[in-house]
């Protein structure tokens, strides 16, 4: 339950500091006094919007805090999940600074906006005196008639495998379409894969084929030039090899008489040794050379295929070919796999679509049996609101369509008089009736949902009288099982609270603002009186009230 709230720099409040106690508590005040600014500071903390026109002093920051007791409210595993700290007296804190930047903190740890509103949701339900629009919304009207057939466990698996569902169903898509798109591709990638794979490529192959064929092309030339350069070292009787031999006995036999002519006998004999031995080569190589047109025609096929395809594929090498080659190959091989996984994905989402038709009947089955029982409880309570004739009629809608929330939906239809015929709500109900209406709504799902707090907001808007004291007594009621807070304007239910707030301004430093009290219970009969009549309370208004708080 909420337990206090401060608020710093807010609309017209500087600085404001309000303790909160269980039951029923009653808030109160002049029009445009500032009730609706509480509500709104409530909301920050429930995770509403945040606006920088909010703020009161345009260069400091917009504080609000709240303190809630969690005790009893089974929220450890939220705390355990979005890795908080636990704390029975939980603070939730909301900042606004001038430059519109807006932070959130739970027990002192900034959070998300949205783990905010996950917390908030189980803390507080805020309703305003336009929320009994939301009536109309087939979201609301299913969540009472799901809150009271009290089958969250069936709707968490249910919304569990609609996600998995959806996800599936998405990803069936994408799939069919890579598909078509890839049928419209397949014959062209296949076509080049053949090109590639027939052209038989090799790394490191087009250089070595490059020089064998320039080496081919010039075979005569080249053959012609090493026979004459082998003959000029070894061929005939004048050659260099015998010329060099007599040279280097000559100078040998002269060797042993200086060192120096030592030194040239042995660097002639090395000499022609290895004149020798290219000699030998060159003839090896002669001989090796062969003039050879199929092998000429062979490479230059080979060597021209390559070159097309290196310019068909804009690249520069062989490697480079290869490695598109290996590409396509993958785009092949994806596609023979893509039928594969399709039909995967199909048997998967066969099969969670089947469990979801199973878990959307047990569902509507819940629903429609509760409503039968939700409609004669609202009547009840309707009849207790000085509503004898009024009946809500719920209307029950199956499809074979899966949908969020499951396959069927409902419908709220009303009837205010006796002989009325039932139509939807903004259609036949007053501002009065819809009020009713709602709190009966309210009243009946409070406790099945377990909800600390309830807050409402004029909720006796279009009731007076006799009317007004028993939506008072219905919300006493709810007292007895969760803290109620409401902002009345009617005497009626503003006698009915075990704790009574006023919201009045005030004039300081030429500015107006908003401040709270808690009344004492003379100061509770003289605002209930102030409620009761115009202007100074008559002694017949203060009586009156003092006789409203008894009961």
């Amino acid at each position: 339950m909420l337990k206090h709230l401060s608020i710093q720099n807010y609309a017209l409040i500087d600085k404001l500091e309000v303790d909160f106690s269980d039951g029923l508590t009653i808030i109160t005040g002049e029009t445009g006094a500032g009730k609706s600014i509480l509500l709104g500071a409530l909301g920050l903390i429930a995770g509403s919007r945040a606006d920088t026109q909010s703020l009161q002093d345009k260069t400091k920051k917009c504080i609000v805090e709240a303190s809630f007791n969690i005790k009893d409210y089974s929220l450890k595993d939220f705390f355990w999940i979005n890795e908080l700290d636990f704390e029975i007296t939980t603070n939730i804190r909301r900042e606004i600074t001038p430059e519109g930047k807006s932070r959130a903190f739970i027990n002192d740890t900034p959070v998300t906006l949205t783990q905010l509103k996950a917390l908030a949701e189980r803390l507080i339900d805020i309703h305003s005196q336009h929320q009994t629009l939301t009536l109309n919304g087939s979201e609301f009207q299913l969540s009472v008639v799901d809150a009271y057939a009290n089958h969250s466990a069936v709707l968490a698996e249910y919304a569990v495998n609609f996600k998995q569902f959806k996800t599936l169903k998405n990803a069936l898509n994408d799939l069919l379409l890579r598909e078509s798109q890839a049928k419209k591709e397949l014959d062209y990638f296949q076509f080049q894969f053949n090109e590639l794979d027939e052209a038989n490529l090799k790394p490191d192959e087009q250089s070595a084929m490059e020089q064998e064929l320039e080496t081919l092309n010039n075979a005569e030339d080249i053959k012609l030039n090493l026979s004459k350069a082998a003959l000029g070292l070894n061929g005939g009787d004048q050659n260099l090899i015998s010329s060099l031999n007599e040279i280097k006995s000559l100078v040998a036999s002269f060797a042993k008489f200086k060192p120096e002519i030592n030194e040239l006998s042995i660097r002639l004999n090395s000499s022609y040794i290895e004149l020798k031995d290219i000699g030998s080569e060159l003839e090896s190589l002669e001989q090796d050379i062969v003039y050879d047109p199929k092998r000429i025609e062979v490479l230059t096929f080979h060597l021209d295929a390559i070159y097309r395809l290196q310019q068909k594929h804009q690249v520069k090498s062989v490697e480079e070919l290869i490695a598109i080659k290996d590409e396509l190959s993958n785009k092949l091989l994806e596609f023979s796999s893509l039928e594969n996984i399709i039909e995967k994905t199909k048997k998967e989402l066969d099969s969670v679509q089947k469990t979801l038709s199973a878990l959307a009947k047990k569902i509507a089955a819940n629903r429609k049996k509760e409503i039968p029982k939700i409609e004669k409880e609202i009547a009840s309570i309707l009849f207790s609101l000085s509503m004898p004739n009024a009946q809500l009629k719920i209307e029950h809608i199956e499809t074979d369509t899966l949908g969020a929330n499951g396959t069927d939906s409902v419908n709220f239809l009303f009837s205010a008089n006796k002989g009325s015929d039932f139509k939807e709500l903004n259609k036949v109900a007053s501002g009065g009736e819809l009020s009713r209406l709602m709190l009966s709504i309210k009243s009946l799902i409070a406790q099945l949902t377990a909800l600390p707090t309830i807050i409402f907001d004029e909720i006796d808007t279009g009731v007076s009288g006799d009317v007004a004291d028993k939506v008072g007594s219905i919300m006493n009621l709810m007292a007895n099982a969760m803290q109620v807070i409401t902002i009345t304007h009617l005497p009626q239910i503003a006698s009915k609270g075990q704790s009574h707030l006023f919201v009045y301004k005030e004039d300081k430093n030429n500015k107006t603002y908003s401040n709270i009290k808690k009344l004492s219970a003379e100061e509770r009969v003289q605002e209930i009186a102030k409620m009761l009549s115009t202007g100074t309370p008559t002694a017949a208004a203060i009586s009156n009230a003092k006789e409203l708080l008894k009961n």
